[in-house]
């Protein structure tokens, strides 16, 4: 049996000493993710989710990687990997995987790579993160399907978007609402860019997360495998 040999350039923060370690203490200074300009929360399904904490700084981390990309207006994608305890997502690993990307869409290639980095460590896909380069921060109907991808099977699941040259909303963290966007996605059949129809419930395709928690001590290390 030949055995897969992945090139990777792996970064860690706070430092290589430190990444080792899995435990995420909880401290005064973690708090919910703020909607970063976007609108008042309203009752969301997401309050009946486990909480996941992530790093601001990965958040810059992956921006700096994306760097490039952004300034020749293509999307940058990556993949969140988070180990649960005691009730508790937490989000420690970054894979940025080899990629197709446009100034509007983003594709992963090579998922396997992506998946063997997870099963090393056993975690849980909890997420995913990526730049719109010239476009404000919203979900396109690309970024739903995406997203119905990963929180089928982890309802936990987040989607981070980074829009560096959005003046009123640089950042945000959406999950599609349960009754409403889930299943228009779990209907459509439909790829490319279109559009979808409302929820038969007049709720919302998506929605700004409440279950996900900013946590400065939370070690991280991101696997950048576009080397």
């Amino acid at each position: 049996m030949k055995h897969q040999v992945i090139q990777r350039v792996v970064t860690y923060s706070p430092s290589p000493s430190l990444s080792c370690s899995h435990f995420a203490p909880q401290a005064p200074q973690v708090a919910l993710a703020s909607t970063a300009g976007g609108t008042e929360r309203s009752e969301s399904s997401s309050k009946l989710l486990r909480g996941v904490h992530i790093s601001a700084q990965l958040l810059e981390d992956f921006l700096q990687l994306a760097g490039a990309n952004t300034s020749n207006d293509l999307e940058t994608c990556g993949v969140l990997g988070a180990f649960l305890k005691e009730g508790t997502f937490y989000a420690t690993t970054l894979v940025v995987p080899k990629q197709e990307s446009t100034s509007s869409s983003c594709l992963a290639v090579n998922e396997e790579e992506i998946f063997a980095i997870q099963n090393e460590r056993s975690l849980f896909p909890v997420g995913w993160i990526h730049t719109h380069p010239s476009q404000s921060c919203f979900m396109s109907s690309i970024d739903l399907h995406s997203q119905y991808s990963y929180q089928v099977m982890v309802p936990e699941a987040i989607a981070i978007v980074l829009a560096p040259t959005d003046k009123t909303r640089s950042y945000g963290i959406f999950r599609l609402t349960d009754s409403g966007g889930m299943s228009v996605l779990r209907e459509c059949r439909e790829d490319g860019f279109h559009q979808h129809n409302d929820p038969s419930d007049r709720t919302p395709l998506y929605e700004d997360c409440s279950h996900v928690y900013i946590n400065p001590n939370l070690r991280f290390e991101i696997f950048d495998l576009r080397q």
